[in-house]
């Protein structure tokens, strides 16, 4: 398995693009994920030491934390996406011509798919909790970077998106229905207000251009 921690950004790009199983949408949803809360921890550098920002600078050095540990977080999605993937498309391939074989197949496949959502599910996570920093941030950070604020928002809320259509097209593979509503009521619950969220941050960076 690819490391794309370690490549170049051009290896990734191109293998996204080949007729390849991997990497792909889910891999996708972690590396913008891990833009936005990149920008975050950027200007949050770029406002600490500031004389004008002094009275934040507790509160920034808490978001700087806080961004950082997402970044961690969201960058190790990238290639774990990619683990999970493998591992469902391994199960699908598992071979079906006893009925002894296809329950086995049955199981694996399940198997798989709960561990797969498992990316998606923390990737949405991470997003929202950078969106709340982005909320505060936008209010106390470098008004010259008030703008980077802003696009740190807008990917954050795509990867958001991203990170909920990946978590409802695995869960249609599960045919346990109680793990099934339960992680519905969890991703809604995550993505509910995204798109307020994103606006009034977005409304903020513009006021202050």
């Amino acid at each position: 398995m690819e490391n794309y921690r370690s490549e170049r950004l051009e290896k990734y790009l191109d293998d996204l693009a080949a007729r390849l199983p991997a990497p792909g949408g889910g891999s996708v949803v972690a590396l913008v994920g891990a833009l936005g809360v990149g920008l975050l921890s950027m200007v949050s550098n770029f406002t600490l030491g500031k004389e004008k920002y002094k009275k934040s600078e507790e509160e920034i050095k808490n978001i700087l934390e806080r961004s950082e540990d997402l970044r961690e977080r969201l960058t190790g999605l990238v290639d774990e996406d990619i683990r999970v993937y493998n591992k469902v498309s391994g199960a699908y391939k598992l071979p079906r011509t006893t009925d002894k074989e296809k329950e086995a197949r049955s199981r694996a496949i399940e198997k798989a798919c709960k561990e797969a959502l498992t990316v998606p599910m923390e990737a949405a996570r991470c997003c929202c909790e950078g969106l709340e920093i982005a909320g505060r941030l936008v209010e106390i950070g470098n008004v010259r970077l008030v703008s980077d604020v802003g696009v740190a928002a807008g990917l954050l809320e795509a990867a958001l998106k991203g990170a909920e259509l990946n978590v409802n097209i695995n869960l249609k593979l599960i045919e346990d229905k109680n793990f099934v509503e339960e992680k519905k009521k969890v991703i809604s619950s995550l993505v509910r207000d995204r798109l307020k969220i994103k606006d009034e941050i977005l409304k903020k960076t513009e006021d202050k251009i």
